[in-house]
């Protein structure tokens, strides 16, 4: 079945398309209110998620639809050793569409392949988070009318922010979008996101280490949770964490149309002081994802019902080189086919399928 594990398997025209739908659900709910009647969600929550899983069982019972699934992985067979394969393989006798989230780079990739159901990507480690990136989309557009000519500052973790690279990979295919990146050193956004996304799209940017310097400039403000869970060192993240608060004295020096987004949850890098200033739209920015999953749920439950399958990559090697990569999901299920795909043949360079990790094939 199609699924969506990466922001770009879907087209822009796509992209947009979902929002008109889930602008229609927000202004019409009592339209859509059996539009799954009969229907089945699976939660698969192997990592903590308290927006994104219940945002999935909101969007699919007002949609008519039914719940089942998990929120803690050690409630699960993956707790005896199952496989993330076998786990798909099994649920797809149960639901009729399925959400995964996992802390290993890959896994929703390897269960959209085992499953006979549309698989739906809630998270892959620090890789990315699609469908969080369909809130941003939609929360951009209805709070400035328009997803061109924009200058977007992506402040705290860029490193590890699934998030902020997932939106960077769509925002890439719209026109005049300045990118400005702020963040420490140790958390600068990731090189292969730069050249392979920016660069590759001619798309203007800058990294700065001031928030300060960077806040006059934007029309949108995305704000990042440093992430505990994704440092090997407690003591780097200490020193880390409170590298960006945005407080009411800074938001003085943004212009009188700039939004603040985040994903959320924030520990402390937006004061709640700010939370009332009408800049802030982060909260409006978890309901759009409800809406935005309903309308992604309708779309994969439809193309289903065609027969639409997912589009499989071309130009790749299989087990000619290995992913050293400890986060990727090949590091814990030893029988996974090691597969790359070519991004720069001239230079011999391969990103491995499952959590882009470079290689270099001569």
């Amino acid at each position: 079945m199609r699924s969506l594990i990466d922001i770009t398997d879907f087209s822009v025209a796509e992209l947009d398309e979902l929002m008109q739908v889930a602008c229609d659900i927000s202004e019409n709910p009592a339209k859509y209110a059996e539009a799954c009647h009969g229907k089945k969600l699976a939660t698969l929550f192997f990592e903590p998620s308290t927006r994104t899983r219940l945002s999935f069982e909101a969007a699919m019972m007002e949609l008519g639809g039914n719940v089942l699934g998990f929120s803690d992985a050690g409630s699960s067979s993956a707790s005896k050793g199952e496989s993330v394969a076998d786990t798909a393989k099994m649920i797809s006798c149960y639901a009729d569409i399925m959400t995964m989230r996992h802390p290993k780079e890959g896994a929703p990739y390897v269960a959209a392949k085992a499953a006979t159901i549309p698989v739906i990507n809630a998270g892959d480690g620090g890789h990315c988070h699609p469908t969080q990136t369909l809130a941003d989309l939609l929360t951009i557009y209805r709070e400035l009318g328009r997803l061109n000519d924009l200058t977007i500052g992506f402040c705290g973790d860029l490193k590890y922010g699934r998030t902020v690279h997932s939106l960077i990979s769509a925002l890439a295919r719209y026109e005049n979008i300045k990118v400005i990146l702020i963040s420490p050193e140790e958390l600068k956004l990731p090189k292969y996101v730069k050249y392979e996304v920016l660069d590759k799209n001619g798309m203007i940017y800058e990294e700065l280490t001031s928030l300060e310097d960077a806040i006059s400039k934007l029309d949108v403000l995305y704000m990042t949770r440093i992430q505990r869970e994704r440092f090997d060192s407690f003591d780097e993240y200490e020193r880390l964490k409170d590298s960006y608060i945005l407080t009411e004295e800074k938001m003085q020096l943004a212009k009188e149309t700039m939004r603040v987004l985040h994903p959320l949850p924030r520990v402390n890098e937006i004061s709640v002081k700010v939370d009332n200033d009408p800049r802030a739209a982060y909260f409006r920015q978890a309901l759009n994802g409800k809406y935005m999953r309903m309308a992604l749920i309708l779309k994969l439950l439809k193309e289903a019902g065609e027969g639409l399958q997912m589009q499989e990559p071309k130009d790749v090697v299989i087990n000619e080189i290995t992913c050293d990569n400890p986060r990727c999901i090949t590091s814990t299920e030893q029988e996974l086919d090691h597969v790359f795909k070519c991004v720069n043949r001239e230079n011999g360079i391969y990103r491995c399928i499952y959590c882009e990790a470079k290689k270099t094939l001569q």
